[in-house]
């Protein structure tokens, strides 16, 4: 594999939906919802090199998923045709993020190669061209690319920035992956949740109605929950399957992240207001 001489690594850091409500639903089928989201410093990497022969590819494909339906590749192909680019790129991906978790890994992931290609290839795009680019692969990859904490509303990717408190969390990963479409489409989702201001958020609204179909669906995630819960709130991010709670010290995080079932995997991370990805692309 022939690699160009330009590169660039990147953090393509995770996040965290701190309260999701289902509002409606469009006609398309699309659930329309409110949410916050926040980012934690864990993060995919991802590595660019300009390649001359004009070809997008990975260095190492993700066993059993086709190369062509990778979300860094589908988003290079979109930021290579939207703005005409002749280069092309090998895309490297250091995995560290859960698939599946509710952490928003291939969406992370795909807004760091549209940024980060975006200045390799001096394309030109604007950030809302880069957003709406985005949008047409997953609702919360916008939010990757605007890259501050926000409150979100439509399917995600109306976006209005936020001050949040930046606290420690423990993030549980249990053994098990949530399939998206499953909790969405579940007879028992309450679809016409009545819809909340930002101040009700910050006055202590922060559910996520995915979670009862979540839970009943997915054991350990009802167990994970149950079991962080003895030391903090437990809550679900976006439909799961990772589940987190807030701590007010990396000290009391750590302390209850041992103190957690040996049986999952447990991840201590400080919330963050500004992506990773923009402190080192500034």
């Amino acid at each position: 594999m022939n690699m160009g001489t330009e590169a660039l690594r990147l953090p393509a850091p995770a996040k965290l939906n701190l309260m999701l409500r289902i509002v409606g639903r469009r006609q398309d089928g699309y659930h329309l919802l409110q949410t916050v989201f926040q980012f934690i410093d864990v993060c995919d990497w991802i590595t660019l090199h300009t390649s001359a022969d004009g070809r997008v590819s990975l260095k190492s494909p993700l066993p059993g998923v086709p190369e062509a339906s990778d979300l860094t590749v589908r988003a290079a192909m979109a930021l290579k045709s939207a703005a005409g680019v002749s280069e092309g790129a090998i895309i490297e991906v250091e995995k560290n993020l859960p698939m599946g978790g509710g952490l928003g890994g291939g969406s992370s992931d795909a807004a760091t190669t549209l940024l980060g290609l975006n200045r390799l290839w001096k394309a030109g795009l604007s950030l809302n061209e880069l957003k709406d680019l985005g949008l047409g692969l997953g609702a919360d990859v916008p939010v990757f690319i605007e890259g501050h904490a926000a409150w979100a509303e439509g399917v995600g990717e109306e976006l209005t920035p936020l001050v949040l408190s930046e606290p420690w969390y423990v993030v549980i990963v249990p053994g098990c992956h949530v399939a998206t479409a499953e909790v969405f489409s579940h007879p028992d989702l309450t679809r016409d949740n009545p819809p909340i201001k930002i101040r009700d958020f910050f006055e202590g609204h922060q559910e996520n109605h995915c979670l009862p179909v979540v839970r009943g669906l997915y054991p350990d995630v009802a167990e994970a929950i149950a079991d962080i819960s003895r030391y903090a709130p437990g809550r679900l991010t976006g439909t799961g399957a990772c589940v987190f709670a807030e701590f007010e010290s990396e000290r009391v995080a750590r302390e209850a992240s041992v103190a957690l079932s040996p049986k999952w995997t447990a991840l201590v991370a400080r919330g963050v207001n500004e992506s990773p990805l923009i402190t080192h692309l500034s």
